[in-house]
């Protein structure tokens, strides 16, 4: 708490003293009481001389403002202005007097303004000085004081009667409204004018009545003046505590009176109480220590407590006061949370600017460095005192090393941020790139005082944007451009080609069997594959030809400036003979081709998509007529191409509209002809195509992704189907369902078989999933995994087509396979073909030292039956016991046949191909 030295106040007996001197004195007063009344009478007309130009002026000062006021003249105006002159000038002096501080000589000249007899001026001052208290005076004086406000009020509306009278905006509503102003004060002031010049009056006849009986009485004289000496002092006493009272309360700080030897409150003062949060009587008493945080209370800054809890950080100030023997403390204490809240700022901000991680420089107006922080030394190995009083647009220059140009300062004068790319140089001498911000700090008058600019590094930002642009435009696996960097350059290669009458052209080159050597090796491999084959054809091109890999095995070539289409057979056929020769990847040497279709500008098409599928068109029909061929794109091709298109369209749409439908092919035990097992066969009934073959639409399936969907509704029908004829007491038969690679190898494929098994009550036993060779390859690793969730989930497994592909025996080892089918493609030949004898036997031998049950596919003929049937083969599919058949066929199928043959009782359906 600071301290000030202390401040000796005198005691109220000395301030009393003067009126015992009156009493010594009261011999003189009587010589002098004759001249005294002498004066006094003076005085006395002087008040009234006063009191009536006063009045006079108070009256006329209203008649001439509601003149003004009505007609706007300016010599009522004046004339207000003169007789109001009088009433301020007694105001001033009055007050003046009142206020203890004054000189005699400006009182007396503004009494003598007023219009007051000069010779009773100085008595005038003397008995307002001295005797305001006295009776009558001390009424008129109030009285007087009264109408301050009111008398205000009428100076204020003759300025604002001059002003709008002066800016011609006074209508006659205003006017009435003033005036009536004018009457409502003079109302409330003419009554206590009145009561003014009649205290004046009275107090006239009496201080008459008592300079009688002071004359007439010296002892009563002596006491009266004691009387008037004690009023004066004790109104003196009371004005002091008045104005000691308004400061005290009004301060905007709190204020303590605190007893030095106990440290209790005294007294305190309205804002001490806020602050605190009580009544200033709960205060005293007290110790102001309570009121501080520990050892704040005795600390130049501390912590006032509130009743609440809360504090708030304060400046303390006391000054020692000593009354009498007692020494009492003013402790001022001053609210700094403002201060202390800006310095809080100030230091975070000098904090974040030290540790923010971009860096920041300060310049002053005139663009010269004044500080930077750490992070830009660290930055750019410039330390502060060289940066220092340079010009900030020299440390830096524009990418392409031009300097920082005028209009960008323009733009930040104008108020707005500046964000851009700028070239740095470090303390090495290495040039880098930096994202720059620049803004700037405005003083009052609007202009930039300071510019701040905060600068990173942005090398490897801009490496990175690089590499995502190439990441954007090329083939992550084998680096050529995707579809549409290709589509993009193919539209800028016809327009120059257009530009200069010249032609391009588009070879779209598909591998040839590319799945299988994805599901044979690995997806690793299929990659390694790609990779090699992307190189061999960038080696074939020049460098104004692109090449890009638009997704698989799909690649495009664009040729340009080409003279001739010769040109693009050229490159074509080179194309062919790279595919052709063997690709060495490491631990596998691989052997394929490819399908290549050419589109050329301006015959085959105008714009980069229209060349593309064009060229897609001729590949495909590469691919379908011979395979390691190319093709020039005709529009017969572009008509098949649409087909397919239309056809992939409406598969899209087939299964919500129930296209679909499923026929049964039995399958018999060869000994005895019973129909053990049905296999379920999708077909598509089109609604305008008719019936459409399998191996037509469900490639496409495959290319659409819509083969899962189509394979689930199979398996859900199909086992509905079974709960059907279980329903009808129909002998109980095993189903086959094919299952594609694609829905195999999917994650929800086993829940799938789950959820039909269930929504059917069909046993799983029941169920046959026959999967090829090539679904198999496909799964990889997880081929266990999911062969023994089938086995545990009670579903058989038959490998279809083994035999055909790329075999391997460790299949038929796998968890769930209880059944191998034998192709018809080894089937047909038997039992004249000694390959394919050796080879059935071999099969149906392998199987049943695995404990496999065999299933011959395509049996057609009663030898081919007998062969199968004395090889050993379990069971038989094929058109010499029935064709694929409707759900109502298979019923009547399974209806008992007596007395046939057992080559006869299978022939129930002639064989005939669908």
């Amino acid at each position: 708490m600071h301290r000030v030295e202390a401040t000796h106040l005198q005691p109220l007996t000395r301030r009393l003293r003067p009126l015992a001197y009156a009493l010594v004195a009261g011999a003189v007063v009587v010589l002098a009481l004759t001249w005294v009344a002498v004066q006094t009478q003076v005085t006395l007309a002087g008040f009234l001389n006063g009191e009536s130009l006063w009045s006079k002026a108070q009256k006329q000062s209203v008649i001439d403002l509601d003149a003004y006021a009505a007609h706007g003249r300016p010599a009522d105006l004046e004339s207000f202005r003169s007789n109001f002159t009088v009433l301020m000038a007694d105001r001033w002096a009055r007050d003046a007097i009142a206020s203890g501080d004054y000189e005699q000589r400006e009182v007396e000249d503004a009494f003598a303004r007023g219009g007051v007899i000069p010779e009773a001026i100085p008595g005038m001052v003397f008995i307002f000085a001295h005797f305001s208290a006295m009776p009558y005076v001390r009424e008129a004086v109030a009285e007087w004081r009264s109408v301050d406000t009111s008398l205000a009020e009428l100076e204020d509306t003759g300025d604002r009667l001059e002003h709008a009278y002066q800016t011609g905006t006074m209508d006659a509503a205003a006017i009435d409204r003033e005036r009536e102003h004018i009457a409502e004060l003079n109302r409330y002031i003419e009554p206590r004018a009145k009561a003014f010049s009649l205290d004046i009056a009275n107090g006239a006849s009496w201080l008459g009545r008592v300079l009688f009986f002071t004359v007439t009485a010296v002892a009563l004289l002596a006491a009266l003046l004691w009387v008037r000496f004690a009023r004066r002092i004790l109104a003196g006493i009371r004005g002091t505590e008045e104005r000691y009272s308004l400061l005290f309360d009004s301060a905007a700080d709190a204020i303590f009176m605190v007893d030095e030897a106990t440290g209790a409150i005294l007294d305190a003062n309205h804002r001490a109480a806020a602050w605190v949060g009580c009544e200033r009587h709960d205060l005293i008493g007290l110790p102001l220590s309570r009121l501080f945080l520990e050892g704040s209370a005795h600390s130049g800054v501390g912590l006032l407590r509130s009743s609440d809890g809360t504090t708030r950080p304060v400046e303390t100030q006391s000054s020692l006061v000593v009354w009498g023997q007692q020494q009492v403390c003013q402790a001022i204490v001053r609210d700094i949370s403002d201060r202390v809240a800006m310095e809080q700022e100030r230091k975070i901000a000098a904090e974040a600017l030290a540790s923010i991680a971009e860096g920041v420089i300060i310049a002053d107006a005139d663009r010269r460095v004044t500080t930077a922080n750490a992070a830009h030394q660290k930055l750019t190995g410039i330390p502060l005192h060289t940066l220092r009083n340079n010009r900030l647009d020299a440390t830096r220059t524009l990418p392409d090393g031009r300097p920082l140009p005028q209009s960008l300062w323009d733009e930040i004068a104008a108020g707005d941020n500046w964000l851009g790319e700028v070239e740095s140089r470090r303390a090495d001498g290495s040039v880098y790139a930096e994202l720059m911000s620049i803004s700037s700090i405005r003083g009052q008058d609007g202009r930039p005082q300071h510019y701040v600019a905060v600068v990173s590094d942005i090398t490897t930002r801009k490496a990175d944007r690089q590499r995502l642009q190439h990441m954007a435009t090329h083939d992550p696996l084998t680096g050529l451009v995707t579809r549409s960097e290709f589509e993009r350059r193919c539209a800028e290669a016809i327009t120059r080609a257009a530009h200069a009458r010249g032609a391009a052209a588009v070879l779209f080159l598909d591998l040839d069997a590319f799945k299988v050597v994805n599901d044979s090796y690995s997806h690793a491999t299929g990659d390694a594959l790609l990779m090699r084959v992307a190189e061999r054809i960038r080696a074939l091109l020049s460098p104004n030809d692109v090449a890009g890999r638009i997704g698989g095995d799909e690649f495009t070539v664009l040729l340009s400036d080409l003279r001739s289409r010769e040109e693009a057979l050229v490159v074509a056929e080179a194309l062919l003979s790279a595919m052709a020769r063997p690709f060495d990847l490491g631990d596998y040497e691989l052997f394929v081709s490819a399908s290549i279709g050419i589109a050329g500008y301006p015959l085959d098409g105008n714009d980069a998509v229209t060349l593309i599928a064009n060229a897609d068109a001729a590949m495909y029909v590469a691919k379908m007529e011979e395979r390691n061929a190319l093709r020039f794109y005709t529009p017969k091709m572009h008509a098949d191409a649409r087909r397919r298109l239309k056809l992939a369209s409406e598969l899209r749409q087939a299964l919500q509209r129930q296209e679909f439908h499923l026929v049964y092919q039995p399958s018999v035990e060869m000994k005895t002809g019973r129909i053990v097992a049905v296999e379920a066969l999708i077909r598509w009934q089109h609604p305008e195509r008719g019936l459409v073959p399998p191996d037509e639409f469900i490639p496409i399936a495959e290319s659409l992704g819509l083969i899962r969907q189509i394979d689930q509704w199979v398996l859900q029908r199909a086992c509905e189907q079974l709960r059907l004829w279980d329903d009808a007491r129909l002998p109980s038969l095993r189903m086959a369902v094919n299952v594609s690679a694609g829905s195999f190898s999917h994650p929800d494929f086993l829940a799938s078989v789950g959820q039909a098994l269930l929504a059917s009550g069909v046993s799983p036993k029941r169920l046959l999933v026959e999967l090829t060779e090539s679904a198999i390859l496909r799964m990889g690793e997880d081929t266990e995994r999911a062969m023994l969730a089938l086995h545990n989930l009670g579903v058989a497994v038959a490998i279809d087509d083994f035999g055909t592909g790329y075999s391997s025996l460790a299949y038929l080892k796998l968890p769930a396979v209880a059944y191998l089918k034998i192709d018809r493609s080894f089937v047909t030949g038997l039992p004249a073909s000694g390959n394919d004898v050796a080879i059935t036997e071999a099969m149906v031998a392998i199987a049943r030292s695995l404990g496999l049950h065999t299933i011959a596919e395509g049996i057609e003929t009663e030898s081919q039956h007998e062969f199968l049937l004395k090889a050993g083969c379990q069971e038989g599919q094929g058109y010499l016991y029935s064709r694929p058949v409707s759900p109502e066929d298979i019923a009547r199928l399974l209806a008992p046949r007596p007395g046939a043959s057992v080559t006869k009782r299978l022939s129930v359906v002639p064989p005939h191909r669908a």
